[in-house]
């Protein structure tokens, strides 16, 4: 069984910064593309960000310029770095890891509160 475990949420005030992880527990090659998403009461899960195993990467216009995505993949993890963090921001963020075959695995997901 596959599985994604996020972690690094948490409560933090406008302008700061966090770093989002995704620790697989299967190597991050069989990954051919990972990504955050998030999700707030009432409305539907968004991308955040996508890192294919190639490299490419593509951001949400809301984030780009603030959040980072990457992947280490000797320690099988994905990150998320967000800087500038606005209230907006402020969701459940969810790991999500894509296989060759079509396979779809979910993290279980890290609150972030951005408040003052």
């Amino acid at each position: 069984q596959v599985q994604l475990v996020e972690s690094g949420g948490g409560l933090v005030q406008p302008g700061g910064s966090l770093r989002l992880s995704c620790a697989a527990s299967m190597s991050n090659f069989r990954f051919i593309l990972m990504g955050w998403y998030r999700q707030v009461p009432g409305k539907q899960r968004e991308l955040v960000a996508a890192l294919t195993s190639g490299g490419s990467s593509n951001y949400a216009d809301s984030v780009k310029g603030r959040f980072t995505i990457s992947r280490d993949n000797a320690k099988n993890t994905l990150y998320l770095q967000m800087n500038s963090l606005k209230p907006e921001d402020t969701a459940v963020y969810y790991c999500n890891g894509r296989t060759a075959l079509l396979e779809y695995y979910w993290g279980q997901g890290t609150q972030v509160t951005v408040s003052s």
